[in-house]
């Protein structure tokens, strides 16, 4: 067998996984309504032999939107949306984390409740930050992010709040696991960045003020899932949707030393080659990541190979990695690796929107 290590099983907090090929959170913008429904019941089992799946980013409140047609988990047809689809995947013996999001200022007030402007650690708009929303003729598209206004102090523990009741209904639903996105410059990671974040309250000004809200956010999600079902996932040294950020390294070094000390189960890091310059992490940086987060697993994800994620999990330095656009174009991605089979190409003309076309209608291997 091809890979051998991808195939090893690996503990995952509470959770044993049958293999280290994870598949990454993607949006599709394929729920016109935000409620998933059999298309995604499909799109999700046909991926099951993933070990683990974490769903695309999924909104968790009204004002945590950015984009038309991603589907939420704050509704009670959103909760029975996402139950079937877990059903589905676990018919097939996987599991399936949800990812729980929250945009802060990447939105436009056509997105948000009553047109009101995007909440935001801060009234900083992000240059180049777009959003996706209809218009008025009917289409959609992109366009440039509002300018957002900075949340109150006292508004924070209601966020807190809508992200634990957000993990409630998850719960709910089935999900095994919980993935805090904090990452590719959204709400999390705009508090923690130096950028985004001028805060003088409690929420902004040292690294561990700016670190509280997610940290907060993790609290809130291990009291309804314990650590053992919980991970985060950050984007260290990103420059998206005009974040920037003096202490990016330093940032992480506190984040993995403080979800160490809670024990999550999982921390996922994201060093995508879509976001401008590829970022490519450092062995010397991964390797003080790992220290200081020793007891949970540590996923990497982007621009991976099966080669390239046997090789740093060998090494040490990873547990499992995360695929993503593999994973778009080869819903039986483990076993292509297994059998070191060709794979297929995807289409990035139907990575968002639409229909079955480029979603599942990939071809499986045939016997």
């Amino acid at each position: 067998m091809a890979h051998d290590i991808l195939f090893k099983p690996l503990k995952v907090g509470d959770i044993t996984l049958p293999n280290r090929v994870l598949m990454a959170p993607l949006t599709r913008a394929r729920t016109p309504d935000m409620v998933p429904g059999a298309l995604q019941q499909t799109y999700y089992s046909q991926r099951a032999t993933s070990g683990l799946i974490i769903s695309e980013a999924t909104n968790i409140s009204p004002t945590a939107r950015g984009y038309v047609y991603t589907p939420g988990i704050y509704t009670d047809e959103q909760e029975a949306g996402w139950k079937d689809v877990v059903s589905a995947v676990h018919a097939h013996g996987a599991h399936i984390a949800m990812q729980l999001w929250h945009v802060g200022r990447v939105s436009h007030v056509s997105v948000q409740p009553n047109n009101q402007a995007p909440l935001a650690p801060s009234a900083l708009r992000g240059e180049g930050a777009q959003a996706f929303i209809e218009f008025e003729d009917g289409s959609s598209g992109r366009a440039d992010a509002s300018t957002p206004r900075a949340i109150e102090t006292d508004e924070i523990p209601g966020l807190i709040d809508e992200y634990r009741q957000a993990a409630v209904r998850a719960k709910r639903a089935g999900f095994d696991m919980v993935e805090v996105h904090a990452a590719n410059a959204y709400l999390l990671q705009q508090f923690m960045a130096t950028g985004s974040n001028q805060r003088t309250d409690d929420y902004g000004g040292s690294l561990e003020n700016r670190a509280r809200l997610p940290l907060e956010v993790v609290d809130a999600v291990c009291e309804v899932f314990g650590p053992g079902r919980v991970g985060l996932r950050i984007s260290p040294f990103i420059e998206i949707f005009g974040l920037t950020d003096d202490e990016s390294e330093e940032m992480a070094f506190y984040m993995a030393e403080e979800l160490n000390k809670r024990g999550i189960a999982y921390l996922h890091v994201n060093e995508p080659d879509w976001a401008g310059d590829d970022i490519h992490l450092t062995d010397e940086f991964r390797q003080a990541l790992r220290a200081r987060f020793s007891k949970g697993a540590l996923f990497f994800c982007g621009h991976y190979t099966a080669e390239r994620a046997e090789d740093v999990i060998e090494r040490g330095i990873a547990d499992a990695a995360v695929f993503g656009r593999p994973f778009i174009a080869n819903p039986d991605l483990p076993e292509r690796f297994r059998r070191e089979a060709t794979l297929n190409e995807p289409n990035p003309d139907t990575f968002y929107g639409g229909g079955a076309e480029g979603y599942t209608d990939y071809p499986f291997l045939i016997d």
